[in-house]
């Protein structure tokens, strides 16, 4: 159990930390603070590094040790990695339009798969024991995501869209805190990113916090009032949107002349 749970405020508390991947120093001493429940967006051009914090935040890699290095999530600094799942969702867009991981996913049904990310698996193998709580919360998941109509449905004759809502239906079934976006929208036609972008509202509303990793301006919502900008592996800035959402600032980040169009609260960009 989470010490102090109910009175912990940070997400994550990142100190110094660089990372390596293979033989090459991919974050360059990241220094970043979230607070449990905030809504912010991480945004830069491809490679700089944005994928790789996603997988500091969730432990699955830690940073270099080096004297003054610290990562703390909600506030410890060292986590079983199964028990730390239970207290955020992670949703990867994915080279291939964020399919399931697995290869029986194909003939898993929507509801299986969500049931099954009470055990980080990709289906409901025999050797798993499904509660009935379990079932009652997956159904909840679905509800959220209004993909009740899934539920039967196999994920293999699922679009892309449709199997972006089963995913984050898995995220949501452990009710998290906060929940991790990385690159939410690939792969998906307009239609369903507009979809896609109305849910996440409506979770941002509920009061779940969100992390979103994006290079493209369309994905932030109108909610996310916090950004923070990356360069080859750097933080280069970290403040309100409106400071940070500008043409000047973002054709110096991705290094091309980038013009920002407004529609009501939402930003675009060519």
């Amino acid at each position: 159990m989470l010490q102090n749970e109910s009175s912990t405020t940070e997400f994550l508390v990142l100190r110094h930390a660089s990372v390596a991947r293979c033989d090459r120093v991919v974050l360059h001493d990241v220094n970043l603070d979230i607070r449990t429940g905030e809504h912010l967006a991480i945004l830069g051009p491809n490679g700089c590094g944005k994928s790789t914090l996603i997988l500091a935040m969730t432990c699955q890699i830690y940073p270099i040790a080096e004297p003054g290095a610290t990562v703390r999530i909600f506030g410890r600094q060292r986590w079983d990695l199964t028990e730390l799942r239970r207290h955020f969702g992670v949703v990867s867009g994915g080279p291939l339009g964020n399919e399931l991981p697995g290869e029986r996913t194909a003939v898993t049904t929507g509801l299986d798969a969500v049931i099954a990310g009470f055990f980080s698996a990709s289906s409901l193998w025999p050797n798993l024991h499904v509660t009935e709580e379990m079932r009652a919360r997956a159904w909840e998941a679905l509800e959220r995501m209004e993909a009740t109509r899934l539920a039967a449905q196999l994920v293999g004759a699922m679009s892309a869209g449709e199997k972006r809502r089963i995913l984050i239906a898995r995220a949501l079934v452990h009710r998290p805190r906060q929940l991790l976006l990385d690159e939410p929208s690939n792969a998906l036609d307009l239609a369903a990113q507009r979809e896609l972008r109305e849910t996440l509202r409506g979770l941002a509303r509920e009061g779940t916090g969100l992390v979103m990793v994006t290079h493209h301006l369309g994905d932030i919502l109108p909610e996310i009032e916090r950004i923070v900008l990356m360069r080859d592996g750097r933080i280069v800035a970290d403040g309100p949107r409106e400071e940070l959402l500008t043409e000047a600032r973002l054709s110096e980040l991705f290094r091309t002349p980038v013009r920002i169009g407004h529609d009501a609260a939402w930003l675009h960009s060519w």
